[in-house]
């Protein structure tokens, strides 16, 4: 009997704990991290604040952990529409459609204001946001894979590696995300990360021989 009680108890627990997550999670992409609060969430979630706290150490706390998820989410639908484009598809051409997904990802379903949050994040060190710069991130091996393929077909030059060129598409990535998080809503940021991939292509793609 008493371990049935415990294990209901840790069900129940389990059950609070999911449902102030997802409640979270909802709020801070309709509104924002920093513009919810504690007594936001729990109000929502009908619960009291000491049980917030029983299961998540902070809001900060709880952001982190929805981020690293929310990264591996986001990842995840990369890989996806990765895996949909055609083996026929070249290697320039799949790096040009990946920077727009990624550019349609962050403007419609991350959006301006979470991406503003986590560029101060990087800065204050309020939130943990290593999952989202970590080089080893999904989305940057996904460039590697597709970079390596360009080298291996005689697409792309050879005299630079993969793992340099990869971290250059990502900074290229970052540096124009945070340019359209300074000059929001004047950046149209597909468009500038368009240009810019296809910049960086021009100085990869080997020419052709006669």
């Amino acid at each position: 009997m008493k371990k049935e009680k415990i294990s209901k108890r840790k069900i129940q627990g389990a059950k609070t704990k999911e449902s102030i997550y997802k409640i979270a999670k909802k709020l801070f992409l309709e509104h924002g991290i920093e513009n919810v609060s504690v007594d936001t969430i729990v109000e929502s979630a009908g619960v009291s604040k000491g049980t917030f706290y029983v299961h998540f150490e902070s809001k900060d706390a709880l952001a982190s952990l929805l981020i690293n998820d929310y990264v591996t989410e986001i990842d995840l639908d990369y890989k996806s529409y990765l895996e949909m484009l055609s083996n026929e598809t070249s290697a320039s051409n799949i790096v040009i459609l990946m920077m727009k997904r990624i550019a349609e990802v962050i403007e419609n379903k991350i959006g301006y204001e979470n991406m503003k949050v986590l560029y101060k994040a990087h800065l204050t060190k309020t939130i943990d946001v290593n999952s989202l710069v970590s080089y080893n991130r999904e989305l940057y091996k996904m460039f590697e894979y597709i970079l390596n393929n360009g080298v291996e077909q005689g697409e792309f030059r050879s005299d630079i590696s993969v793992d340099i060129l990869s971290h250059h598409f990502v900074l290229a990535m970052r540096g124009i995300t945070f340019e359209w998080c300074i000059r929001y809503p004047d950046f149209n940021l597909k468009e500038q990360i368009l240009e810019h991939a296809e910049i960086m292509l021009k100085g990869i793609i080997k020419k052709a021989e006669f």
